[in-house]
């Protein structure tokens, strides 16, 4: 009966966390989008229409490059990944916790580790680390904003608020290092950060999750000092890739960079990023933050466009990488059943 109970609540909290991000997006969109003025959609329908035929083949050439830097932790992280096959994996795990509830992602993911003969253990410690680095870098990307704002001389205003973003970057690299440093301290990070969870969720054992950060550093410390350094530049690469898709959005239905500047668009990009940690990449949210700080550089008649840009760029965004994990599951289907067939056997 409790376990029946604990199901349904698991059940629940995965349908209302979607929902939850829904809302407040929605919110956050109507709230700044009546700052900024009414969308004229007729003008936003004209901005598309500057769209050519080939613009989109040119996108899909930055989102691919986009979607490689991203992966290549994987491969700095996991001895027997390399950079293919990172990118690989990348997109049948993006697509896989697009489309389905976790730990749909993971699974697949580790299937395609066992067809490749990958250890599951260090697999597992190089997508954590993955995992970890590029919220490091999606919580630290306003400081390249504030670095932005410092050069062309602007007052940041409410982004100061953006601190606290850096912060949270800051406590993550913090807490990464430590459980690195030694088998001790990484015990010690795991119980502590258990008993403040159980707080909220009194079903959490410190004992475990202590356990569950030795081994973790056990697996990941070997390609730590060798692949982390790396694996951050390549995930500044990727935002850098993702600011390009977006403003070879914004240029191509016709925001003029006499309008807006590549500058403003970057500071615009690197403060709302951080939002992109809501459901879907924090559709509305992000999206709402960066047409109102064009709007406010350059008036409203960059608006429609703006809006326009904004809904190119989430199609390649968001779309994009599913097609490409669509793609991938079709060559590697039979691979990943056979997998997840052999692994059956072992885990009963």
């Amino acid at each position: 009966m409790a376990e029946r109970s604990t199901s349904g609540r698991t059940r629940l909290r995965r349908w209302l966390l979607p929902l939850g991000y829904l809302v407040i997006a929605g919110v956050v969109a109507t709230v700044i989008i009546r700052i900024v003025g009414k969308i004229d959609w007729s003008a936003v329908g004209d901005a598309l229409g500057h769209l050519a035929w080939w613009q989109p083949l040119v996108l899909i050439g930055v989102l691919l490059v986009r979607q490689f830097v991203n992966a290549l932790p994987l491969a700095f992280y996991i001895p027997g990944v390399g950079p293919f096959r990172a990118m690989v994996n990348d997109q049948l795990g993006i697509m896989m916790a697009s489309v389905a509830p976790p730990p749909g992602d993971m699974a697949i993911r580790v299937a395609l580790f066992r067809a490749w003969n990958v250890p599951v253990p260090q697999a597992l410690a190089g997508t954590t680390l993955n995992m970890l680095t590029f919220y490091i870098v999606r919580f630290g990307a306003p400081v390249i904003g504030f670095v932005l704002l410092v050069v062309t001389g602007q007052e940041p205003g409410l982004r100061w608020l953006d601190l606290l973003s850096v912060a949270i970057a800051a406590g993550i690299l913090a807490a990464l290092i430590l459980v690195i440093r030694a088998d001790r301290t990484a015990r010690a990070v795991g119980d502590r950060s258990a008993r403040v969870v159980r707080r909220f969720r009194p079903s959490v054992d410190p004992a475990a999750w202590a356990e569950g950060c030795a081994g973790f550093r056990h697996d990941a410390s070997a390609r730590f000092r060798w692949g982390f350094p790396r694996s951050l530049v390549a995930t500044v690469g990727m935002l850098v890739a993702d600011l390009t898709l977006l403003l070879l959005c914004l240029r191509f239905v016709g925001l003029d960079t006499t309008e807006i500047s590549v500058v403003d668009v970057a500071i615009a990009y690197f403060f709302a990023y951080p939002f992109t940690v809501f459901f879907f990449s924090g559709i509305g949210i992000v999206d709402a933050l960066i047409i109102a700080a064009l709007v406010d550089l350059g008036g409203i008649e960059v608006e429609a466009a703006a809006v326009a840009g904004l809904i190119v760029w989430r199609v390649f965004f968001i779309g994009g990488p599913i097609v490409f994990g669509l793609i991938c599951l079709a060559f590697l289907r039979t691979t990943i059943r056979a997998a997840k067939l052999e692994a059956e056997p072992e885990q009963a």
